[in-house]
């Protein structure tokens, strides 16, 4: 009785969060759905205003956080509800079985195949709910951010587009990732929890990538003839550089004055980015 008035709670709480979007249920009631891999949560845009398979952007939370963590950020759901887009929020796994919830990525793989779990989650999700499993976007914060970066390097047509925010490869960073790959990467340019130039951790045992040295690797995946971007620009406060290498072969880098932090205006700076490219389909 009481685990339900809970559940009940919760799933009031996140709906007051995502205001007119809709949390969708999986069987019986509101809440994460449950697949063999795992566990995911999910908002859908009002279905008023929507055509055809709805286009998902798959967030994942940073260490120790959570899928609920994620919905509760309204900022981010509101942002990508309103313009149409399903908000997808799987839930990571324990660090060695009993820490922080985290993701399996370079020095940390280990346990399940998050790819094969990510690809789970879309499947499930275009059965239950009808959404897109080519319109797909994986997004993520520091931990997320790290997990995006070395799926799209091992795997780059799991998703349409990546768009880290607040991290890259770790050292030794991969020699090199297939391709081609579209990828927006967010970061602030004050950030000391994932500093640009990367930091050492665990007393030397692990070291967080430079983020620019990644993005070296991505223009080597997508086949870019020149370190210099097509385009650099400033705009509301943004620095941004733009690498356009070719179809479904593009960079962009966006620095804001912040810290470790998911810029407020992120949903929207991701969605006309994801918009704007012609390899959207």
């Amino acid at each position: 009785m009481m685990q339900g008035l809970r559940k009940a709670a919760a799933a009031a709480a996140l709906a007051a969060v995502c205001g007119s979007a809709a949390m969708a249920e999986c069987g019986a009631e509101a809440g994460a759905c449950s697949i063999e891999e795992g566990q995911y949560q999910i908002v859908l845009p009002d279905p008023a205003g929507a055509e055809g398979a709805v286009p998902v952007v798959m967030f994942l939370h940073g260490y120790g956080g959570s899928s609920s963590s994620v919905l509760r950020n309204r900022t981010l759901v509101a942002g990508l509800t309103q313009r149409g887009y399903a908000v997808i929020a799987p839930e990571g796994l324990r660090r060695d079985g009993s820490g922080p919830q985290s993701w399996g990525f370079g020095p940390f793989t280990g346990g399940r195949d998050e790819g094969a779990f990510f690809a789970a989650v879309l499947a499930d999700a275009a059965e239950q709910f009808g959404t897109s499993r080519s319109q797909t976007v994986l997004a993520g914060f520091s931990a997320g951010a790290f997990m995006v970066h070395y799926l799209a390097c091992r795997d780059p047509a799991a998703f349409a587009a990546y768009a880290p925010v607040s991290g890259a490869f770790w050292r030794p960073q991969p020699e090199r990732c297939n391709g081609p790959v579209r990828l927006l990467q967010v970061h602030g340019w004050r950030d000391e929890v994932v500093p640009l130039e990367g930091r050492i951790l665990g007393g030397g045992r692990f070291e967080q990538g430079d983020v620019f040295a990644a993005l070296e690797v991505w223009r080597e995946a997508n086949a870019c003839t020149s370190h210099a971007p097509d385009r650099a620009w400033s705009a509301d406060g943004l620095m941004r550089r733009r690498w356009d290498c070719g179809p479904g072969a593009d960079i962009e880098l966006v620095l804001f004055d912040g810290g470790h932090t998911l810029p407020k205006s992120w949903a929207e700076l991701m969605a006309e980015w994801f918009e704007d490219q012609p390899a959207v389909r």
